[in-house]
């Protein structure tokens, strides 16, 4: 019989930063990177594979600049593996079109450095799952395969499977079996052991391998480096087995071949046919842990990656395509770069040390600060063209709608907005500004150090409007607005104090102004201007009614919102769906880590507060609010002993603003505490309309339907808490959130349990209750107790019938996107400019991805998140042309455009991209 094969893949799996911060990491990739330059030139039988991601290479070059002429070298001869990715994603914890970009980037810099070791293979070896239509993604941008470890289910019995996405794209999947990424990784650790462990692989992998082909054996781990006589010992070995051979006549030994992952992938066939299909996600415990703590371990990294997504994704880039004149993109790269390296699947999941969450955290906020540059840059160019007496309006959605601000207006009574086609629209009043900024009596030697606060025309903030000086009555008085019309100079106040003596009282006043909030229509991805106006307008359609009598009740005739006596939440739709109890706050202990929860044996959970406390916040008609405070006892920490919770406790308020605003189908809750307490799991819970034996969760171009259990079988508990972006929904409920959020079905499938916090003290634990094995180091990791204010909003809808018909997306969408609002600065006497439309996007389930200039076009990614086809139509003013184009930007088949807009058909789930040109 012919000898087994092994394809040894020489490797590093290069966290960029996890138990160690990401410099400290760096030292030990140039080190690594430098001796494997010298053996690989010094050998030219060496090959090497870069992880899958070419952050790896520009982290190194940055460092040494000097090496790129030799590293390109080994690209190009195909030698040295690089990409495709940028870096190695958390594919649930970041959104698709993070994942598309990521994919872009790390094709194209690998490319640049050579197309002959650019790794056109999905790599994805250690992610904590995978998402339903990364095969899309895949071939979306021309790649045949994948290549994945953790998540697999039991059902798959052979190296290789049809991983098939929601709309029924299909990749030929690697299944790393035998180990992982590591499968060989100790076979050349002992020369004289080599053949033993060899045949140790072998037996491993050959069970995956019926048809007996050459076995894929991944030699390498974490931030390791090949043995530096590799080469030597694979050919000694492989001569041994032929001399072996030749002697017995028989083939019974296993012969090593040394290959990058792209030559090993090279040699494989593209087809699915005869492949076990597997749909969807990939989040199985069966056969590695997937370690799903992530999902809610340092909650706040996770808001704050939503941020700057929204802000980038669907603020910055769409508006400065459409509407700014400017060249933005070298920003927009920038917070990319940013968006991209925070995703990986050690920063944005938390579980590193605290220095890493710092820094990830640092990028996070750099990648925000730079989308709201662009996007205000863009804003302040159209708010050129509107009065400074009047506010710019801009919506981010790809549909017109009427949606809600909060404006700084003057004046102090009733007021009214116009908008320039003379519409009256209505506010009410939120809060009232301080008039008297300041009161003081100073002597008149003084009065210059006063003056000295004066810059330009600008005194504490705003613009003095006016002045005076009364020498008799000895009074400097100033009058401020945000803007000023008529010229100041501070010099002419000099003037007027000469000779003032004695003691001076020194007053400053503002003009009279308050906050209101206002329904403004505006288009798709448009702008209109309004301004206010003394007087009343009539009553917005579905005006919110608060009232007290009979209980804390709130309605708007689209929902009918009752808050109990014990802070919990009832909701009745217009269609008859109705939920009771929602917003119960449930405290419970966790003695896990930041990778896997752990439940005290020996605890009860606190549902229960200590006192309720409601009162009124605001009554409509356009914003009705309650407050609910609770005052809750929470054990202060974790007992490990006696696998408890401690006796001692601490007093948490909990506060939960219940809101509902007119138009809205949803009721919003927001929950704010300050964390006292450490190892713990704070969720809220839902009671379903219905019990439910499913939930549906939107993330990554999907809705995904999940079960109540999880899928077990290695050593790890098989927890059925999942994670949901932009919704989830369950028994005629839809709870849409604003970040990547944890939840569970329980109490077999009659409550939702969404997590608010998860707090825990140690990276991993080497003894944990919930998985066998440790997942790192036992680092302490004090800040992942999370400590501080947490806030976090919901929106609530209840619904009759399926999710996909109760307008959940269009609520989500409102939810995340709110309107943005900021004042003119025009002259006030400039005229009010109308009403504009930027992009507008129809069809029932189509979303919008992304908007951006790209080549001197508009390039625009839409998703059907629908189980039914469906037919978008993209209109956009101008647009004269339309070409289909992969996830890449490559041109496809011209499309036809009729009046400015572009009709498609998309199956269901499907990923579209187009270049639109104008």
């Amino acid at each position: 019989m012919a000898a087994d094969e092994l394809v040894i893949v020489p490797h590093t799996h290069w966290d960029r930063e996890w138990y160690l911060p990401f410099q400290q990491f760096r030292l030990q990739l140039v080190g690594l990177l430098d001796e494997l330059l010298d053996r690989m030139e010094g050998d030219p039988r060496q090959r090497f594979t870069l992880d899958g991601q070419a952050v790896a290479v520009d982290d190194y070059l940055e460092v040494r600049p000097e090496q790129r002429k030799r590293l390109t070298a080994l690209v190009r001869a195909g030698r040295l593996a690089v990409g495709p990715w940028q870096i190695l994603l958390d594919e649930f914890l970041c959104s698709g079109e993070n994942i598309v970009r990521n994919l872009e980037r790390g094709l194209h810099r690998a490319a640049g450095l050579g197309e002959a070791g650019t790794m056109r293979v999905g790599y994805l070896p250690d992610m904590f799952g995978h998402c339903a239509q990364m095969p899309q993604i895949l071939r979306g941008a021309g790649l045949a395969h994948a290549c994945v470890w953790r998540g697999v289910p039991a059902r798959v019995d052979a190296h290789a499977f049809a991983w098939v996405a929601p709309d029924g794209t299909a990749v030929r999947t690697e299944y790393l079996a035998g180990g992982g990424y590591g499968s060989a990784a100790g076979l050349f650790d002992d020369p004289v052991r080599v053949a033993e462990r060899a045949a140790d692989v072998a037996a491993k992998l050959r069970p995956w391998r019926p048809d007996g082909s050459p076995m894929l054996a991944m030699y390498g781990s974490d931030h390791t480096a090949p043995a530096a006589d590799l080469a030597d010992l694979l050919e000694r070995h492989n001569a041994a087995v032929d001399k072996s051979e030749a002697g017995t006549g028989n083939g019974g030994g296993v012969r090593l071949r040394l290959a990058t992952l792209a030559e090993y992938f090279a040699a494989q066939p593209t087809t699915t046919e005869g492949l076990r299909p597997v749909h969807g996600e990939l989040r199985s415990h069966a056969r590695a842990n997937i370690l799903p703590g992530v999902f809610s371990a340092r909650i706040g990294l996770k808001q704050a990656m939503a941020r700057a997504e929204r802000t980038v994704e669907r603020y910055a880039e769409p508006l400065a395509a459409l509407w700014f004149d400017g060249d933005a993109r070298r920003f927009l790269d920038m917070a990319w770069q940013r968006l991209i390296e925070v995703s990986c699947h050690d920063s944005v999941t938390g579980c590193g040390c605290d220095e890493t969450a710092q820094q990830v955290a640092a990028r996070m906020a750099e990648a925000e600060q730079l989308g709201r540059a662009v996007r205000d840059m863009t804003a302040r160019g159209l708010a050129a063209a509107v009065p400074h007496t009047a506010h710019l309006v801009l919506n981010p959605t790809p549909e017109p709608r009427t949606g809600l601000v909060e404006l700084d207006v003057a004046g102090e009574g009733p007021v009214r907005l116009r908008d320039a086609e003379g519409r009256t629209l209505p506010t009410q009043r939120l809060a009232a500004g301080p008039t008297l900024l300041a009161d003081d009596t100073v002597p008149a030697e003084r009065l210059p150090l006063v003056l000295a606060r004066v810059h330009g025309s600008e005194l504490y903030g705003r613009e003095i409007t006016g002045w005076r000086a009364d020498h008799a009555r000895r009074l400097l008085h100033f009058t401020v607005d945000r803007r000023g019309e008529r010229p100041f100079d501070v010099a002419d106040v000099r003037r007027a104090l000469a000779g003032a003596e004695g003691e001076w009282r020194v007053r400053i006043e503002a003009e009279p102004r308050q906050t209101v909030a206002a329904l403004v229509p505006v288009p798709a991805l448009g702008r209109t201007a309004v301004r206010a106006e003394p007087g009343r307008a009539a009553g917005p359609e579905h005006a919110v009614r608060a009232t007290g009598r009979g209980g804390p009740c709130l309605a708007n005739g689209l929902l009918t919102v009752r808050v109990a006596e014990d802070g919990t939440v009832s909701a009745q739709g217009a269609d008859g769906a109705a939920l009771t109890g929602a917003g119960r706050i449930v405290d419970g202990g966790d003695l896990g880590d930041t990778y896997n929860y752990a439940p005290p044996a020996h605890e009860e959970p606190v549902d229960r507060p200590a006192e309720v406390h409601i009162r009124q916040a605001a009554e409509g008609p356009l914003i009705g609010a309650w407050e609910v405070e609770r005052r809750c006892v929470w054990p202060v920490a974790g007992d490990f002993t006696g696998d408890a919770r401690s006796a001692r406790t601490v007093e948490v308020p909990v506060t939960t603003r219940v809101e509902l605003r007119a138009g809205e189908p949803f009721v919003r809750l927001t929950v704010s505490f300050d964390n006292r307490a450490d190892d713990h799991r704070v969720r809220l819970h839902v009671p379903l309309p219905r019990r439910a034996r499913v939930s549906c969760a939107e993330g990554q171009f999907a809705v995904v339907e999940r079960g109540v259990r999880a899928e077990g079988g290695f050593g790890e508990e098989p927890v059925p808490t999942f994670p949901a972006s932009a919704f989830v929904a369950a028994g005629g409920a839809a709870v849409l959130l604003e970040h990547p959020t944890e939840y569970e079905l329980v109490d077999g499938g009659a409550e939702l349990a969404l997590t608010l916090l998860r707090a825990t003290g140690r990276m991993s634990r080497n003894r944990h209750v919930w998985r066998d094995e440790p997942a790192g180091g036992e680092f302490a990791t004090p800040q992942a107790q999370c400590h501080g204010r947490r806030t976090v909003s919901f929106g609530l809808l209840p619904h009759a019938g399926p999710w996909h018909g109760a307008g959940v997306h269009r609520a989500a969408e409102l939810f995340r996107h709110p309107l943005l609002a900021l004042p003119g600065t025009a002259p006030a006497g400039a005229r009010l400019p109308g009403a504009a439309e930027g992009l507008r996007l129809t069809g029932d389930g189509v979303v919008l991805s992304a908007v951006r200039e790209r080549e001197g076009g508009l390039e625009v990614r839409i998703v059907a998140q629908t189980p039914q086809p469906v037919t978008a139509v993209l209109s956009l003013p101008g647009l004269r042309a339309a070409r289909r184009t992969d996830l890449l930007g490559r041109p496809g088949a011209e499309s036809a455009v009729e009046g400015a807009r572009l009709r498609v058909a998309l199956r269901p789930w499907e990923i579209a991209t187009f270049r639109l040109e104008r």
